[in-house]
């Protein structure tokens, strides 16, 4: 069923795309375009959700691109992923998920995408304007449903471009152990509130999350958060909340992991070394790449919120263009392009990490130092106390807010609880490909704690710049207080140079708050505890227990 008729975008419309289209050095528009508004399809069960078909006025036949969002079809998602591909020679068809902006039924995040995108595409079968030509573009969650689709991918499917996408919303919520607190709350706040302020509002709301949600963060137990937040709320948060053990059966239906080895359609990956996701998206090239599949990935230096339109919409629309319209496009002459921080440069790779990687390691000192020397002292520690009422704070880092990514800590880094081991300034640059592993011999006289590590490259003026960090749950039912352990951290993927001069930081703490959640310290539920114990940790560095960090490096 239509919802009525199709007429030409408005003038400011047209405006906005030409002038993003210059300012993204996109190709030359090919037509014109008119959109058709709250096109009626039915589901299998009878729920009908609503999109919006934004058609090229073209006597040709052209590709369909499906976008299944749950942000609402207005501004700025009818922009970024519809009119600017239909203004390229695309039908765009612009769908609201299931109980959003709309569509029937009830959102609940990930369980009905499958089935939905298979019933979109059976009703696409039928309508007289679709080619056989289908192709799927979009980030973050518009990345689920792509991937919800490529589990039995339709044989009409040909290109996927998938933008800080996420396929498992168990390893987005619990990836590191510890909840993804901030991450977690503000998305289910953002969706929460969404339809009552409008998806610019909205957008606007989740910029400045940090601030609005602080009283909520800080608020125990985690579960029940949402009932505090009005709106029309998120009955999925508690669950997840009660569940965090991601191997736990009640995960299946949020993830569309079987994608990864059933695909076979060209697929580009854009991500960010400071994203949400960056751990998915660089699983699914993995994927990918094993089983043949031709595959591109992109990783800038963005995170979830900074993604560079300038480097991303020119090449999805390449991508488009060579594999769903097989029109004549710039092609990657290499899969993958990665950006180097410290370098700030964009290099080109065959493989990434680049087989050529070694690993050098570099000792913990009783100096507070980092050196390639093994320790020469017998008895050295240091030790920090971590007070989760007193929760040492998160910088920067892989977080959905304005003060993510690469960020000074100095401040941070100035606290009782956190320590740091540098090296002296290097007599040469040296380039990290890949994922850095801490090796530490740990005790604690607490055994409900976590640990928090994360490298730095500090300046000649000390500026000290987070680059790559993780956090690990260090419980152990068989280890008891104080007893020494060796704790392996290994942190998150990273291409960076420190150049000659700089310095390597190492940072250890016992928590990144708020954003993941606070181990309250007493092996209770982490849902439901209210009571919190600190933690002293003991840090070996010595000829018996040699605590390291070993980076694999390239020559540059």
């Amino acid at each position: 069923m239509g919802g009525g008729t199709a007429k030409s975008l408005g003038a400011v419309q047209s405006l906005m795309g030409a002038a993003v289209g210059r300012l993204w050095r996109l190709p030359a528009r090919r037509n014109r375009v008119r959109v058709e508004r709250k096109i009626e399809v039915r589901m299998r069960d009878g729920v009908t959700l609503l999109a919006d078909h934004y058609i090229p006025v073209t006597s040709e036949p052209v590709p369909t691109i499906l976008v299944r969002c749950p942000y609402g079809r207005g501004f700025p998602y009818a922009l970024l992923s519809a009119q600017l591909y239909a203004e390229r020679g695309y039908h765009v068809l612009l769908q609201s998920t299931r109980g959003t902006f709309g569509s029937g039924g009830t959102f609940r995040p990930a369980v009905s995408e499958a089935d939905d995108g298979q019933d979109t595409v059976t009703w696409l079968r039928t309508q007289e304007w679709f080619d056989g030509r289908l192709a799927t573009a979009g980030g973050s969650y518009l990345g689920f449903t792509q991937w919800a689709l490529a589990m039995d991918p339709p044989p009409e499917l040909k290109a996927m471009v998938v933008m800080i996408g996420v396929h498992d919303l168990a390893d987005a919520a619990y990836q590191q152990g510890p909840l993804d607190l901030f991450n977690m709350l503000s998305w289910s706040d953002l969706l929460s509130h969404q339809e009552s302020v409008g998806s610019v509002a909205g957008l606007v709301r989740m910029m400045r999350a940090e601030r609005r949600l602080r009283g909520a963060l800080e608020r125990l137990p985690l579960r029940g958060t949402m009932d505090t937040l009005g709106g029309k709320g998120a009955p999925w948060y508690d669950e997840w909340i009660d569940h965090p053990d991601v191997h736990d059966p009640y995960w299946e239906p949020f993830r569309a992991t079987e994608a990864l080895t059933r695909t076979t359609v060209p697929t580009l990956l854009i991500g960010g070394w400071h994203d949400y996701f960056l751990h998915q998206t660089l699983a699914q090239y993995r994927s990918l790449r094993a089983h043949d599949v031709d595959v591109a990935l992109t990783v800038g230096p963005w995170t979830h919120l900074t993604v560079d339109n300038k480097i991303s919409m020119p090449q999805a629309i390449s991508w488009l263009d060579t594999h769903a319209a097989g029109r004549a496009a710039r092609t990657r002459e290499t899969p993958i392009q990665v950006f180097v921080g410290g370098a700030e440069e964009w290099q080109e790779h065959q493989s990434w990490p680049p087989a050529d990687t070694t690993t050098t390691t570099w000792y913990l000192q009783e100096t507070q130092q980092l050196t390639q020397a093994s320790p020469s002292d017998d008895t050295a520690t240091t030790q920090f106390r971590y007070d989760p009422a007193d929760p040492t704070p998160s910088v920067g880092g892989r977080i959905m807010a304005t003060s993510g990514g690469a960020q000074d800590n100095r401040k941070l880094e100035a606290r009782a609880d956190v320590l740091t081991f540098t090296t002296a300034p290097l007599t040469e640059s040296v380039e990290v490909h890949g994922r850095p592993a801490v090796e530490l011999y740990l005790a604690s006289d607490n055994v409900n704690a976590d640990l928090f590590a994360r490298i730095c490259d500090v300046g000649p003026t000390g500026r000290s710049i987070n680059v790559t960090d993780r956090i690990v749950r260090c419980t152990e039912p068989d280890v008891t207080p104080g007893e020494v352990r060796r704790v392996e951290i290994t942190l998150d993927p990273t291409a960076h140079r420190f150049k000659a001069g700089h310095r390597i930081r190492l940072q250890i703490s016992g928590g990144a708050f708020p954003r993941f959640a606070r181990n309250p310290g007493t092996g209770e539920a982490p849902g439901a505890a209210t009571v919190l114990e600190p933690v002293t940790h003991t840090v070996h560095h010595n000829v018996g227990r040699p605590s390291s960090i070993a980076l694999p490096l390239v020559k540059h």
